[in-house]
């Protein structure tokens, strides 16, 4: 019905103005072909105003990645003999079908790779996880790691002397800002006498991975932790070579704000990236970036919790290591 009655607001437009549309159709039919042709995609011979494409194995991952990137198309899962297939629906003005085009490119050619440091690359559930939880012990008020999970799952949550503050506020305990990085910069930093907690961050990821993704592609860290505390890691693991760019927390806004994550993409001079992130507030700056958002599984006490909660942020997949990355790499 929807269909019928846009065909006949289409008609009534007058012979000249149908001309005008079917021609425009047409010329934009035959270059979205040429790009998801350039792309690798099988594209099935079309005389509508839609180009049927078979993404293969990767077809999922389009179909989620388009969608955070603000274009809808259609797919038919439950049939078998298209069930890679996306129904494209051509455009007939150039502004739309330039951003259809590059939001296909973004998908299937990214320029570079974005990462979130905390809970991708380094394992932060015995450091930064763990300080805030010390941190409001000092002040009297016993948090779980559970509910330190669901507060991260909430959104706004890339401070963590914001969130331990919010945290004590929630018990009714009122604390400065100041008094409370005071306390976690000493639990994380540790003191003269007493070796801090970030001593126990690891790799989640090898650097050979790593190295072989640097090796196609750009790479960059987008944290919300002080540059010095970024670099410390980096350095200690080897990876400052991998990373020619990271932006922190000095930089500009924070996660979940779209910012760090576009001058990570002007630094590195590119338009088309994927960006890795544990936390809903990545994802949400990836899809305010106009970037493909892909989620990862930190650990935790709630995995499932936690890629349901990326998930529903927007994210076009969920990954359980770093190492699946290079199977959606083209």
């Amino acid at each position: 019905g929807l269909s019928l009655a846009a065909v006949r607001a289409q008609m009534s437009t007058g012979q000249a103005a149908m001309g005008e549309h079917v021609a425009a159709v047409r010329k934009g039919r035959t270059r979205l072909t040429e790009c998801l042709r350039r792309l690798a995609v099988q594209v099935h011979p079309a005389e509508g105003n839609f180009v049927l494409g078979d993404f293969g194995a990767r077809s999922d991952f389009v179909f989620d990645g388009l969608k955070a990137l603000g274009v809808r198309v259609r797919r038919f899962r439950h049939r078998p003999e298209i069930s890679n297939a996306l129904r494209i629906t051509v455009l007939d003005q150039t502004a739309p079908l330039d951003r259809l085009v590059g939001a296909l490119e973004t998908c299937l050619t990214p320029e570079a790779l974005l990462f979130d440091l905390d809970g991708v690359i380094a394992d932060v559930e015995d450091s930064y996880r763990r300080c805030i939880l010390e941190t409001a012990g000092r002040f009297g008020v016993q948090v779980t790691r559970e509910e330190l999970a669901t507060e991260v799952l909430a959104g706004d949550a890339n401070n963590d002397w914001i969130l331990t503050r919010r945290l004590l506020a929630g018990r009714g305990v009122d604390v400065s800002l100041d008094e409370i990085t005071d306390a976690y910069q000493e639990v994380y930093l540790g003191t003269a006498t007493s070796p801090g907690l970030r001593e126990s961050e690891r790799l989640l990821v090898s650097r050979d991975v790593l190295a072989d993704l640097a090796d196609r592609l750009p790479l960059a860290v987008v944290t919300g932790r002080p540059r010095e505390e970024a670099e410390w890691f980096l350095d200690r693991e080897g990876l400052t070579d991998l990373f020619p760019t990271v932006v922190c927390m000095e930089d500009g806004p924070l996660k979940p704000d779209p910012a760090p994550v576009q001058l990570a993409c002007s630094r590195l001079g590119i338009k088309r990236a994927w960006m890795v992130g544990d936390t809903p507030d990545d994802i949400r700056a990836a899809v305010g970036a106009g970037v493909v958002p892909i989620g990862i599984v930190a650990p935790g006490p709630d995995p499932a919790a936690s890629a349901a909660g990326l998930r529903e942020a927007g994210a076009a997949t969920v990954l359980d290591t770093l190492d699946d990355l290079l199977g959606l790499l083209p």
